[in-house]
């Protein structure tokens, strides 16, 4: 086994120059378009029914969520992200698409008769001069099933973006929609540009894809597929980021860690630790996955090592926490944090 090799260090006008070369970067978003509702309210009383909070209804907010949140973080960095897959006829579909940046191409998504889009209903709570606390989140996965013609459009659209794209990013939230075979197919027809990433989010299945640019699950992904327990234990958290190196034959993985930061693991080079980013007092987490994902096939598009993009990806992910709900970082916010950390 060839031994570790030690990491240069980065520089910071390195990590700005990166950032500016996000701007136009051709991004195909292959996967599991979802919505994130948000329904806020006030607290009111304890009900007499049963022993369950009245909220006074205040208003509704709905966001792409999914590959659709990764699409607008991609757009909201300066990239030129093409989302690929499946949207309802319905209302919260139409809403989905028009809550998409402007800057994201939808000519990728197939719209089926009777698809109902996968919605994620989530009900805020708090008084008038407090943040609101999740109470509890509905979720109404799509009865329908996807039909093989309506399938093979949107594998046909991605091999198509993806034979003129920089970059491929895999958000697979379990629809059923994403399959490895067709993303396989997409990195046969990348495979003659060697400068064009494949990097794959996927919460059930990630084992099953091969071959890929990285990965980036969160710990606790980690800990469901492999059935260990991580927590401060470096040693576990080791073994698990070299097996997956291992079964997707990725270059790289990345798993996120929370409030302890990430952790890096590449080929022959000596697993990198990287401290959060800003407070550990996390405000929100929902979609800060598609943010790191997002920000880390920019960085690798744009030319940048793996440790470049993680660092600027932990940026992301930690900017991105301390906002409510499902957000995204701007290349703006993300310069102004590389500058404010190095001091």
């Amino acid at each position: 086994m060839t031994p570790p090799t030690r990491r240069p260090p980065v520089e910071p006008g390195r990590l700005l120059d990166l950032i500016d070369a996000f701007r136009g970067l051709r991004i195909a978003v292959y996967g599991d378009l979802l919505v994130d509702e948000f329904i806020y309210g006030e607290i009111s009383r304890v009900s007499r029914e049963a022993p369950v909070l009245i909220l006074n209804y205040n208003s509704t907010e709905i966001v792409p969520g999914g590959a659709g949140n990764a699409a607008n973080n991609v757009a909201a960095l300066g990239g030129a992200p093409v989302a690929v897959g499946v949207a309802g006829r319905d209302d919260p579909g139409r809403r989905l698409l028009r809550s998409l940046k402007r800057r994201v191409d939808t000519t990728g998504v197939v719209r089926p008769a009777g698809y109902l889009t996968p919605t994620k209903t989530r009900i805020l709570a708090g008084g008038v001069h407090s943040a609101k606390q999740q109470v509890v989140r509905i979720d109404r996965a799509s009865a329908s099933t996807i039909s093989d013609p309506d399938r093979n459009a949107v594998e046909s659209r991605l091999l198509k973006v993806a034979a003129r794209c920089h970059g491929l990013l895999v958000s697979d939230y379990g629809t059923g929609l994403v399959s490895p075979a067709v993303v396989a197919a997409a990195r046969k027809r990348i495979a003659a540009r060697r400068s064009v990433p494949l990097l794959v989010d996927s919460r059930y299945a990630l084992p099953r894809f091969r071959g890929i640019t990285a990965c980036t699950p969160n710990e606790s992904e980690v800990e469901q597929m492999f059935n260990i327990r991580i927590g401060e234990n470096l040693r576990v958290l080791e073994r698990a980021g070299r097996d997956l190196l291992e079964r997707t034959r990725a270059e790289a993985v990345l798993i996120t860690r929370g409030g302890r930061g990430m952790a890096l693991f590449e080929r022959d080079r000596p697993t990198l630790h990287i401290p959060i980013y800003g407070s550990d007092q996390i405000a929100d987490v929902t979609g800060a996955g598609d943010t790191v994902i997002a920000t880390m096939t920019l960085a690798i598009a744009a030319g940048g090592s793996f440790e470049e993009a993680a660092r600027l990806a932990n940026y992301a992910g930690g900017l991105v926490v301390m906002k409510r709900g499902t957000a995204t970082v701007s290349a703006d916010e993300l310069r102004i944090a590389v500058l404010s950390d190095l001091g």
